[in-house]
């Protein structure tokens, strides 16, 4: 990654931190308007489900009066103990009434007590490690069960959420109290739980109602279900490609494929930077998080957290016209291949050209058309004009070079455009077999990138009849000057479709075989 981008993506995760909530016009203008996410500390403390939620002071007792014995709500059950991924292979949804999730939460609870109380009977080494085997099995084995995203408002529900009671016990953030919300969940986990690294269609505020911050278990196997706390790990859209998105047209496509646990760099390489380019965030109960729509973010629970988040469709979505989804598409498409076109050129440095060597090459250069003897490879010590290597080799000694400095490309990027121009004039008129060569047989896609680039560098440095002279004398060396054009702008196409491969393969997840 080039250092440029690697400081675009680093200054994008620099989170925005209040404490105090903004007005909805400062939200706006600071906040949703540059799509970085932003913390607000204790904005949501004044909510009554702050004390009335609390499972320390009783919530869940509150919690299960208030919707009644006959809600039923749907919940994610893992296969993979605490994570819980977005693909349907590893979770199933499963229907149980709220009661009965709130029964086993009160049923976890006492769980913990007596576990907090055997984790102490005993002072020797050999029964503490006992101990501490018991309550890790003890704890990991029930929780697979977690209540994701369980409505309490929805606006594209007819029917009564089944949790629209709790509705009185929350207030819109006053920051976004202008939005048209699509929803308002709630979420609760029983144990400690991790969610898989995803990203969501809609602006999100993520408000945390309860949670215990710290373990107050005696056993240190307990205590390692607490270190999660509350915290969430975002990334920013412009880091999805070491993420690795599921494919755009499965059921997952918003989530990533990377394993939580233990990330197989062997099939997911990128995915070594993927903490360097996160931020992480602790919440604590009354705090809120802004969450931008595209963002990456995985959040990490303790045992018995509540929240509750906001959604709504961004401005830039909802303005959208549909008829020109198609051309908002390409322009896009257009911008990123752009880019990782750019990330994929060659860098200047193949040849160790050096600043102060730039005077002796450009007097150098004033006589390296002439012909050079037998047309041989001669010395290239750092007071020959680099520019006119090319022109100075025959089809052998140019793919010599080309074995020992790495390729085409990296030669030409290495080369100011009039110093390009002048070596190959010099091959046009003393080695056109061996231009010939050089493009109908060896310019692989990136040179061919290069070339072209350099070719419109060069344009504004010479007049009208400076260009044409050059194009007329360049295509005159080859013996089907078609060919050489085609042979160019293919090898020119190739590349980028490569970019367009690696664009569709890092930011949708999508495999192309070859150019339509």
């Amino acid at each position: 990654m080039e250092a440029g981008e690697e400081e675009r993506i680093q200054e994008t995760i620099r989170i925005s931190h209040f404490n105090r909530p903004l007005s909805p016009e400062e939200f706006a203008t600071l906040i949703e308007s540059k799509s970085i996410p932003g913390v607000f500390r204790g904005v949501v403390k004044g909510w009554k489900a702050i004390s009335l939620w609390d499972p320390s002071k009783g919530g869940l007792n509150y919690l299960s009066e208030m919707v009644g014995p006959t809600a039923v709500v749907e919940a994610m059950m893992s296969n993979h103990a605490h994570i819980f991924y977005g693909d349907l292979r590893n979770h199933e949804r499963v229907t149980l009434p709220f009661s009965a999730f709130i029964a086993s939460c009160k049923s976890y609870i006492e769980q913990l007590s007596l576990l907090s109380v055997s984790c102490h009977v005993s002072d020797s080494d050999k029964d503490k490690a006992t101990n501490e085997e018991t309550c890790s099995t003890s704890l990991d084995a029930p929780d697979k069960l977690y209540l994701a995203q369980v409505p309490i408002y929805s606006a594209e529900r007819k029917e009564r959420c089944s949790l629209e009671v709790l509705k009185e016990d929350i207030q819109t953030p006053v920051f976004i109290e202008n939005k048209s919300l699509a929803s308002i969940n709630f979420w609760m986990n029983r144990a400690h739980s991790r969610s898989s690294t995803h990203y969501d269609p809609r602006h999100n505020i993520l408000c945390v109602v309860a949670g215990q911050k710290e373990g107050k278990l005696a056993c240190h196997a307990a205590k390692s279900h607490h270190l999660y706390m509350n915290t969430v790990t975002l990334w920013p859209p412009s880091a999805c490609r070491f993420l690795y998105p599921m494919p755009i047209y499965g059921e997952a496509s918003n989530h990533s494929a990377v394993s939580l646990e233990n990330p197989d760099l062997s099939v997911h390489p990128r995915a070594k930077h993927m903490k360097k380019y996160s931020a992480k965030v602790i919440l604590n109960p009354g705090d809120a998080l802004f969450i931008p729509e595209g963002w990456f973010h995985q959040v990490d629970s303790s045992d018995l957290t509540i929240a509750v988040n906001f959604w709504w469709v961004s401005s830039i979505v909802s303005d959208m016209v549909e008829h020109m989804d198609a051309y908002y598409l390409r322009r896009i498409l257009n911008r990123l291949v752009s880019k990782e076109m750019g990330r994929m050129m060659p860098k200047r440095s193949i040849l160790n050209m050096k600043k102060e060597e730039n005077s002796q090459n450009d007097e150098a250069s004033e006589g390296c058309e002439e012909p050079k003897t037998n047309g041989k490879s001669t010395n290239l010590g750092v007071n020959q004009d680099k520019s006119m290597i090319l022109g100075q080799l025959d089809p052998n000694g140019l793919q010599l070079l080309v074995s020992v400095n790495g390729s085409i490309a990296q030669i030409f990027s290495s080369l100011e455009p009039l110093a390009l121009q002048k070596m190959l004039l010099a091959m046009t008129e003393h080695f056109p077999r061996t231009l010939e060569a050089l493009i109908l047989h060896m310019l692989e896609p990136a040179a061919a990138e290069v070339l072209t680039c350099k070719f419109d560098e060069m344009e504004p440095l010479l007049t009208k009849e400076q260009q044409e002279e050059f194009y007329k004398k360049f295509y005159s060396a080859f013996d089907n000057p078609s060919a050489a054009m085609d042979a160019i702008l293919n090898a020119k196409e190739t590349f980028a479709f490569q970019a367009f491969q690696n664009v569709l393969d890092q930011c949708v997840g999508a495999k192309v075989v070859g150019p339509t």
